[in-house]
């Protein structure tokens, strides 16, 4: 069995990767680390793992674990690796903003691989550490990557995103307390978000010398959990054209599938899948994609890299079902 240990173990990400890792046939937690939490059940914290688990948090290290996932908040990756070390034959999934822009992708003596399965699945195949795409960024680029593929990104792509509150992590905000969130809609970050880094990096990978803006407005939503994103731009094609384009780039695709019909975020919740659906309106293509952000757009992205890493079946510990009534 693998050994894994994962850094940051209160948080919501960290609380999903435990529940799948729990399940997985070929891995064992090895340790949870977490300093506010030391000593107490992980289900104390993770309240959906009563009667899972008897496993405690921890705040010791084993150096010499075969895997290790960071949850930690953006910035303290590289912080945390600064300082702690680990065996030369430890793989890293990093699932922080640290390591996926190219600028910052090799770190001491480490480089860490864009873990985007559709996009680099023979890179993550051989990589030792692996940087964790964000939610929004793995639900658009989703939406673009056979466009750009086939250079047909011919003009701005406009974004219009939505993601519950789960999005924001477990710190308190006053826009994550419920009587600001319940009934509310909002967004915020519009234009700039932190996540078009990533998205700008793969896009422009596949469609060499573009020069078309992204214009994304996130969103907060009054629910838990799922991103909803909607992605249009100028095409030329029928919507036929458009699907044989999609499903051609997605064939060998796990998790991402083309949808005939109208699809919601109650299809893809508790999932890993990436549902997309496909329209063509006066010149333009309509991309709606739906994920989990926490699986799809976090820590089900997570296994699945490591599953690759791994020579693993890609399903492997992820054969969820949605929470669809």
């Amino acid at each position: 069995m693998i050994q894994a240990g994962i850094i940051g173990g209160a948080g919501y990400t960290a609380g999903e990767l435990i529940r799948l890792l729990l399940v997985h046939s070929k891995v064992e937690i090895n340790f949870v680390f977490s300093t506010s939490s030391a000593g107490k059940k992980l289900s104390a914290i993770h309240q959906d793992l009563v009667g899972s688990t008897a496993q405690v948090f921890t705040d010791t290290i084993n150096p010499d674990v075969d895997i290790l996932f960071l949850c930690l908040g953006h910035g303290n990756s590289k912080a945390f690796l600064e300082k702690t070390t680990f065996s030369s034959t430890t793989k890293i999934i990093d699932l922080s903003n640290d390591f996926r822009l190219t600028q910052d992708a090799v770190f001491q003596d480490k480089h860490f691989v864009y873990g985007l399965p559709e996009l680099n699945k023979t890179a993550i195949q051989s990589a030792q550490y692996i940087a964790n795409p964000g939610c929004f960024a793995t639900a658009i680029q989703l939406a673009i990557l056979p466009l750009a593929a086939n250079g047909l990104v011919e003009d701005a792509i406009h974004v219009n995103a939505v993601t519950g509150a789960t999005g924001a992590g477990t710190a308190l905000s006053a826009t994550t307390h419920f009587t600001w969130r319940v009934d509310n809609f909002s967004h915020y970050k519009a234009f700039n978000h932190q996540h078009l880094g990533e998205i700008h990096q793969s896009v422009d990978a596949l469609q060499e010398g573009l020069k078309s803006a992204i214009h994304f407005i996130p969103n907060r939503g009054n629910f838990s959990r799922g991103i909803f994103a909607t992605v249009y731009t100028k095409y030329n094609g029928t919507l036929e054209d458009a699907k044989s384009l999609f499903e051609t780039y997605y064939k060998d695709a796990e998790f991402t599938i083309i949808s005939e019909n109208s699809i919601h975020l109650k299809q893809v919740v508790n999932t890993n899948k990436c549902l997309l659906q496909l329209e063509v309106h006066d010149g333009k293509l309509l991309i709606t994609s739906v994920i989990d952000n926490l699986l799809k757009g976090a820590s089900g992205q997570a296994v699945h890299n490591m599953n690759l890493m791994y020579g693993f079946e890609e399903h492997l510990g992820l054969q969820l079902k949605a929470n669809y009534f």
